[in-house]
């Protein structure tokens, strides 16, 4: 099959989890023979750019690489656009649409007689960055999702159920996957001048309604409390929070390091060698950091919310940062007991390989591409 991807960043991944799932998918699709394409946005410095074929090809997969405006709420929309009306241009057989803000453009995609799925993500417009006109679009765009694409995808079951009970629609559930490949670490944690299971973890997005700022309140309350905690790595970067940021900046220290985005090989590394791996998301559905930290045999704390109840169940412990703040009394239990984290390592890596892997998730697009693509 011919096949597209719209929505995303692109490949290689080098933002978030829609670009993971877009980088996961499309080159394990390419390998069984499908001519994939990813459309995406143009690469900062040197991200990702030595993984690239001569070609401009990427695993086999594709890449058309289109101009977006640079603006909070142009950016997305802006590519979004431009790579729908390329993709009417080609005959593709079946696409995937990723975030539901990105809607609008199926009608444009429709017209051209392209089977659409659109992957809507979370409950976006409950993000805190959007303003009520982000609100009002993402409020939008779920209804357009429900009423103009082949079919709407959920990542989590929560997700689902809100879809159902909201527009009467019938979503298809396909998670993330989870897989970290066989290698050998990278020289990443004596860059960083850290030391194996000695390291707290936090990866995400710079983003208000991911909590970094209180995640390291949250630390500094620890330590402030008089345990000598290891240090805590806080890995991502953030675009437009930029008070945010700026105020992140200002609790560096020699126990709270801000090292910036890391992928690849050196992402996957952090990930299996921290001793406690926290993720404090309040919106979205399955987050592939989190599945991927329990694969690697993370022991990892949760923000209690149902999207991460549902992903973790039993394997992973769960903490509040409001109205009551209960992350630093789990972080100073799980410091002080080995044996509470080991046994929560192996619920986890257990929970993901049961229920979390890519070619599963593979197996799911590619039968619905293929009865998309025989309609």
């Amino acid at each position: 099959m011919r096949l597209a991807i719209i929505g995303t960043r692109g490949v290689p991944a080098r933002y978030g989890g829609f670009e993971t799932m877009a980088a996961e998918l499309s080159s394990r699709l390419a390998k069984r023979g499908h001519d994939v394409t990813v459309y995406c946005r143009a690469m900062d410095g040197s991200d990702g750019a030595e993984e690239l074929a001569g070609d401009g090809t990427w695993n086999g997969v594709r890449r058309i690489v289109l101009p977006s405006l640079g603006h909070k709420y142009l950016e997305t929309v802006s590519h979004t656009f431009l790579s729908a009306v390329d993709a009417t241009r080609r005959q593709f057989d079946a696409a995937l649409l990723c975030n539901a803000a990105n809607a609008f453009v199926l009608p444009i995609l429709r017209m051209a007689r392209i089977p659409v799925a659109i992957n809507v993500d979370g409950i976006e417009r409950k993000r805190r960055k959007w303003n009520a006109l982000g609100r009002a679009v993402y409020t939008a765009g779920e209804a357009l999702s429900v009423s103009f694409a082949d079919q709407v995808i959920a990542d989590a079951g929560v997700i689902a159920s809100y879809y159902r009970q909201n527009y009467a629609a019938s979503p298809l559930t396909i998670p993330y996957g989870s897989e970290f490949p066989a290698e050998s670490d990278s020289d990443v944690l004596e860059r960083l001048q850290l030391h194996a299971r000695n390291y707290i973890l936090y990866v995400s997005r710079f983003e208000p309604e991911n909590n970094p700022l209180e995640v390291i309140r949250s630390y500094e309350t620890l330590r402030a409390s008089g345990v000598d905690a290891p240090p805590l790595l806080m890995v991502g970067k953030g675009l437009y929070a930029h008070d945010l940021v700026t105020e992140l900046e200002s609790h560096r220290s020699k126990h709270v390091l801000i090292p910036g985005a890391i992928y690849g090989r050196d992402y996957r590394t952090l990930q299996r060698n921290a001793l406690i791996y926290i993720q404090a998301t309040e919106v979205g559905g399955t987050h592939p950091a989190l599945i991927e930290a329990m694969a690697s045999g993370g022991a990892v704390l949760a923000h209690e919310t149902p999207e991460n109840r549902e992903v973790g169940g039993d394997a992973i412990g769960y903490f509040q940062l409001r109205p009551r703040e209960t992350l630093s009394r789990l972080l100073r239990e799980w410091i002080a007991d080995p044996a509470l984290r080991e046994a929560f390592r192996a619920r986890g890596r257990q929970r993901a390989e049961t229920y979390y892997s890519w070619d599963q998730v593979t197996n799911a697009y590619e039968a619905l591409f293929a009865r998309l693509s025989a309609r």
